[in-house]
């Protein structure tokens, strides 16, 4: 274990976290996870990006190389509440963030793809309190 002490006024983290998400998803974390890790492969080897498209009770993920023209696409089923979304993330920062909770259920809450998201695990464990904040990455204009 390595400790060093911070003799610095800690920065104000709570204005970072986005309280006004309008827009849940609620999706099985496993299935998730395995679709990011699947998809990730195509991603630039640069960005990572992933995009997200999330339209009532369906997540499409999808990932492209425009350097090897490579593409894959996987649908998922979710809960969702808001309007639809498409935003992109990097994947590595997800899978990193999906493979740190223990519960069979995640939500990812959003409120524009310009902003960041907010992780959470569905049921909350009493011994802890997890919230992981995943900044977006701007889309690549493909279709």
């Amino acid at each position: 274990m390595i400790c060093r002490l911070i003799d610095e006024r800690f920065p104000d983290y709570e204005n970072v976290i986005p309280s006004g998400n309008n827009i849940k998803m609620s999706i099985n974390r496993s299935e998730f996870l395995g679709s990011l890790k699947r998809i990730s492969i195509y991603a630039n080897k640069t960005t990572h990006q992933v995009r997200l498209k999330i339209t009532g009770s369906e997540l499409l993920v999808s990932a492209e190389d425009l350097d090897f023209s490579n593409e894959a696409n996987e649908r998922l089923s979710c809960e969702h509440e808001g309007s639809d979304i498409e935003i992109g993330f990097n994947a590595k920062f997800l899978i990193e963030m999906l493979t740190n909770i223990d519960t069979e259920q995640v939500k990812l809450t959003m409120s524009a793809p310009n902003k960041a998201g907010v992780i959470l695990p569905a049921d909350k464990d009493k011994d802890e309190d997890i919230l992981m904040l995943v900044m977006p990455v701007m889309l690549n204009q493909y279709v």
